[in-house]
């Protein structure tokens, strides 16, 4: 049987491979096995994504990041952050470099509008293409605005490709503080959400503050997703979404996707401390979130998936029962035991993050 093709909307695959110095060309098992012996990340020799798995999963279309905090003072968090804004943004560049190098490959293609996005699924369609000689399709997102060094960044990221940005990450941000934070926006941060909306750019709420997503909300006219967010009622701890939030999203049309981090779906769960096979932490878990979204709208057409599955954690912060991002696939059976239909799940697979799109990018001229 076919598989249901499948969009992630939140991967960070270039950071993995410059920073965790990954050839994700190569299969997972012997990735893992060359990682076998490290120690300097958590998730060594236990990574679950990769260009094959993405493939063998029917996991076409990706949100894929540019991704590069600045943090003066240090940071406690892996990788990616650096002391100055140029380096923030020359690592940005290193990892625009992989992604090219990933298209001469022919193992990405980039999408930047509506007519490329029809001629991805189109070939992704095709019967007659076997599944490894399919691109993956990936829309270039910036997670974090700390590497953007000034506004007119904003500008030479958007004539690369560069279609959505988050402006807040973890903890103190040039243009938005973010998780583990309070507060609003900077003064800088105002004037990128102002310029991002002249140019009709998706804004991803993820990371905010309570009060940068309200303002944000009130401030920003044009398409805005949650690339990856669960909810705070079942987990309740400030990187989740309220209820209120959930609804502000709905109303603007917004689409959330599903993150498959332990801690983001369960609330027992502490990182690098328990077991998801102990805790008993599946897939299914994260239908739970999912269902409380779609009690709120009525409808399945706001959850999706964003997993974050490549976000500095492996199998040892993912659902026991999930070995490789190609696992996404059990979701057709668990959906549908938990009482969803036909539609419903080609809606959580990939209708609502298309349905976004040709929404977003509808109006826009490049």
């Amino acid at each position: 049987m076919a598989k249901r093709f499948i969009i992630d909307a939140h991967l960070d695959l270039a950071m993995n491979a410059m920073e965790w110095n990954r050839d994700l060309t190569l299969p997972l098992e012997e990735i893992r096995l060359r990682e076998m012996n490290l120690k300097d990340k958590n998730d060594r020799g236990r990574g679950t994504v990769c260009l094959p798995e993405l493939r063998k999963g029917g996991i076409g279309l990706v949100v894929a990041t540019q991704l590069s905090r600045v943090n003066a003072a240090g940071s406690a968090l892996p990788g990616s952050s650096w002391y100055s804004p140029q380096q923030a943004w020359a690592m940005t560049q290193a990892q625009l470099a992989w992604y090219r190098e990933m298209e001469t490959l022919g193992e990405m293609v980039q999408i930047i509008n509506l007519q490329q996005l029809d001629e991805h699924l189109e070939l992704w369609n095709d019967e007659t293409i076997v599944e490894t000689e399919k691109p993956v399709g990936y829309i270039l997102s910036l997670e974090g605005a700390d590497s953007l060094v000034n506004i007119s960044y904003l500008h030479k990221a958007y004539a690369y490709g560069l279609r959505a940005v988050g402006p807040a990450h973890f903890g103190h941000g040039r243009y938005a503080p973010g998780t583990k934070m309070e507060g609003l926006l900077t003064p800088q941060g105002v004037e990128l959400v102002k310029e991002m909306d002249k140019l009709g750019m998706i804004l991803d709420v993820t990371h905010l503050t309570d009060g940068g997503f309200k303002q944000i909300m009130d401030l920003y006219n044009g398409p805005v997703w949650a690339s990856h967010h669960n909810v705070r009622t079942i987990v309740p701890v400030q990187r989740q979404l309220t209820d209120e939030q959930i609804r502000l999203l709905i109303e603007r049309d917004a689409v959330i996707g599903g993150m498959l981090d332990c801690w983001a779906m369960d609330s027992r769960f502490i990182d690098m401390v328990s077991d998801p096979w102990q805790l008993n932490i599946r897939l299914e878990n994260l239908v739970d979130h999912w269902d409380h979204i779609c009690q709120i709208a009525g409808n399945s057409r706001h959850v999706a998936f964003g997993t974050d599955l490549d976000g500095n954690f492996g199998t040892e912060q993912s659902p026991w029962d999930m070995n490789s991002i190609a696992d996404l696939q059990k979701y057709e059976a668990i959906l549908s035991a938990r009482g969803y239909k036909t539609e419903d799940i080609d809606n959580i697979f990939h209708k609502n993050w298309l349905r976004f799109l040709r929404k977003a990018w509808g109006n826009v001229r490049w």
